[in-house]
């Protein structure tokens, strides 16, 4: 059970910024004993692989909080993102960690399952994210990108580090997520009424 909170946490956290959750773990996994990595995900704890990690994360961290530029940066993470969090899902759910200290026989049949668990996981945050944006640019002339994607951000890396040392925690953050998007269909669907009737006054002038 933790081993799938574990990795929905990280899955869900790629699905805001690919690069935190891939961080963490490595980061993790090099310099602390709090989590240690199966032999097919060592890979992560790498020093290249954390400085390339780091410079990507760099990246994103300035193109998302640009109007339009965000834009363009979500379509680009659009296959970034999911890959992200497949691998995120493979690699926490199948790590020792301080809650889990037999991980191997959660997927022990199918190894491929918490992959692709981990995009389908990544991809619907992910069009969660990229719907709710255009829609805060809108609502506050672009003054909202910045704020949205640090709190984006700070969002992926607390719930990074709270599914590998508490992943029960991660229910809390998925009863968030689909309370936001009840709130993000009612907002949409008011502003587009909203528009409707601007059009509609606009006719009848």
């Amino acid at each position: 059970m933790f081993e799938l909170l574990t990795g929905t946490g990280l899955a869900a956290s790629a699905g805001l910024n690919a690069y935190i959750p891939l961080l963490t773990m490595g980061l993790l996994a090099r310099y602390t004993d709090l989590i240690d990595l199966p032999s097919g995900w060592a890979w992560l704890g790498d020093g290249w692989v954390l400085v390339i990690l780091a410079a990507l994360l760099s990246v994103e961290v300035v193109a998302d909080k640009v109007p339009v530029l965000d834009h363009v940066n979500d379509v680009v993470q659009t296959v970034v993102r999911p890959t992200a969090g497949g691998l995120a899902f493979g690699a926490g759910s199948t790590a020792e960690t301080v809650t889990v200290s037999d991980p191997g026989n959660f997927f022990s049949s199918h190894e491929w399952v918490p992959v692709v668990t981990g995009v389908l996981i990544a991809f619907g945050v992910h069009l969660l994210k990229s719907a709710a944006r255009p829609v805060i640019n809108a609502t506050t002339a672009g003054v909202g990108a910045p704020v949205a994607s640090t709190a984006e951000d700070a969002t992926s890396a607390v719930v990074s580090v709270v599914a590998i040392l508490l992943p029960v925690l991660v229910l809390l953050f998925l009863a968030g997520l689909v309370a936001f998007l009840f709130w993000f269909r009612r907002r949409r669907a008011d502003r587009r009424r909203e528009l409707e009737a601007a059009r509609a006054a606009g006719f009848r002038v």
